[in-house]
């Protein structure tokens, strides 16, 4: 018979509360105007890239970013045409763009990723809509388990990233905004 031995229960064991999390769930501010956001995901590397995207709507959740619409296109390079066209309807307060750039193709990933973050650059700043971006170029990348499973626990971590930096910059937006629009600032 298969048993596992313990120690009896001691009378001060049995009245001890139960142990608090460490680390309670952090308490994150709300808007003043509900947020609404555009994901926009390349479809390159589906599997990687949507790890960005799951992470992403939970922590934004968490931040009280509840309006989060999901985008695909096909590769990287066309993000920042369907950001540009996304930020003018003036519906999104916000756009997030996610994408995994890899060496091959006709293009270098490293004029593709350039290319790719300045457009994103001057949609932001030519609308006013704050634009962000998970849009990755690992130095090396091979089609081994080993390096997809670390992506997608990377793309996770960079999920969590750009929903902290879209609520914490919007909240920050909110607030200036109200300002200039007090006199406060302007």
């Amino acid at each position: 018979m298969n048993q596992m031995l313990q120690d009896p229960p001691t009378e001060t064991s049995q009245i001890q509360p139960p142990p608090v999390p460490a680390d309670p769930a952090p308490s994150h501010p709300r808007f003043a105007k509900p947020q609404r956001v555009a994901f926009v995901q390349a479809c390159w590397h589906h599997d990687v890239v949507e790890e960005a995207r799951i992470a992403f709507i939970k922590e934004a959740e968490a931040r009280h970013l509840t309006h989060v619409d999901v985008f695909e296109v096909p590769g990287s390079f066309e993000i920042p045409l369907h950001a540009q066209v996304l930020a003018k309807t003036r519906r999104y307060t916000a756009i997030v763009a996610a994408g995994l750039v890899v060496d091959g193709g006709i293009y270098r990933h490293e004029f593709v990723a350039d290319t790719v973050i300045k457009a994103l650059m001057d949609v932001q700043l030519r609308t006013e809509v704050p634009v962000f971006s998970a849009v990755l170029t690992p130095q090396q990348f091979h089609e081994t388990e080993v390096h997809y499973d670390f992506f997608r626990k990377h793309f996770a971590i960079k999920g969590v990233e750009v929903a902290a930096a879209c609520a914490e910059t919007l909240h920050g937006l909110e607030r200036l905004r109200g300002q200039v629009a007090a006199g406060i600032v302007g």
